[in-house]
């Protein structure tokens, strides 16, 4: 058996609730903690498997509620999530950890930086967005059309939003040749994490969306563990002025712009976000 074959769990919550969990790597190592993007499961991630190997690392992931095993949480925010994610630290017997976060996930990854400051030794957010309403973003400009219009309508509300859902086609204009170039590649493994995700029905989706929009709970500004935003200069998802503003609202912030990728082809540069975690993990 490989030390990365992932075990998959759920733990209970106050309430009834349930959350999955996934579980690899070697014990005694740092442990990573991953936050996937919408709409994704939150099984680590399988390209980054022989990096991690090498640096000795433990995956830690969970689905945030709504999507695969996790109970749906109507009205969660991105601090409530970080403190599912302190949940299940506590669940597996883990102290300090740090957060590797794409997309979505880099956003929920800063929301554990700033809400989890005892605990969160580092954290690396590739391609997230900031804050809705963050002074001096504009913050749809740069979008893909389809991509202004789906948070458009999370703006609108959650009626508004589910009309979206229900009418909107996948739009491959979002992506840049080299972002299908990496999901053609090293990152197609992105299909193992996607269907599952809305196998049951796009709630996971339209809570991440709404929570996007709304105020995180938290301010990114708080954090006190070091941060290292890293974003392709092309984006068209999350455009690389979200990355800026974070980079510059988060103290003593490390940028990392990759001019010519895009949202998903940036994540060639998560290897080396992995080791500038593992150097900065706890002893």
């Amino acid at each position: 058996m490989s030390a990365y074959d992932i075990t998959d769990l759920e733990i209970g919550l106050p309430g009834g609730r349930r959350l999955r969990v996934y579980d690899t790597g070697p014990a005694g190592g740092p442990v990573v903690l991953w936050q996937h993007g919408t709409p994704n499961v939150g099984t680590p991630p399988r390209p980054l498997f022989a990096a991690s190997a090498r640096l000795g690392v433990r995956w830690v992931g969970f689905d945030r509620p709504g999507y695969g095993g996790s109970t749906r949480v109507p009205g969660r925010t991105l601090g409530s999530v970080a403190g599912d994610a302190a949940r299940v630290a506590d669940a597996l017997g883990i102290g300090r950890f740090a957060v590797l976060g794409h997309s979505g996930g880099a956003s929920h990854a800063l929301a554990c930086a700033a809400v989890l400051r005892d605990r969160v030794t580092a954290v690396a957010a590739g391609s997230g967005l900031a804050p809705y309403g963050a002074a001096g973003l504009d913050w749809f400009a740069g979008m893909a059309p389809s991509c202004r219009a789906s948070l458009t309508a999370a703006v609108a509300g959650r009626a508004a939003k589910e009309r979206h859902v229900a009418t909107a086609d996948y739009d491959p204009e979002m992506f840049t040749p080299a972002d299908h170039a990496a999901l053609a590649g090293p990152w197609k493994w992105f299909a193992e994490v996607v269907g599952p995700a809305v196998a049951g029905g796009p709630d996971g989706l339209i809570d991440d969306d709404l929570a996007y929009v709304r105020p995180w709970g938290c301010d990114p500004a708080t954090a006190t563990a070091p941060v290292l935003i890293l974003h392709g200069g092309r984006d068209r998802v999350v455009p690389v002025s979200h990355g800026r503003w974070l980079a510059a609202r988060c103290p003593g912030a490390e940028f990392r712009e990759r001019p010519e990728d895009g949202h998903l082809s940036a994540l060639a540069g998560a290897e080396a976000a992995l080791e500038w975690l593992v150097e900065r993990a706890a002893p």
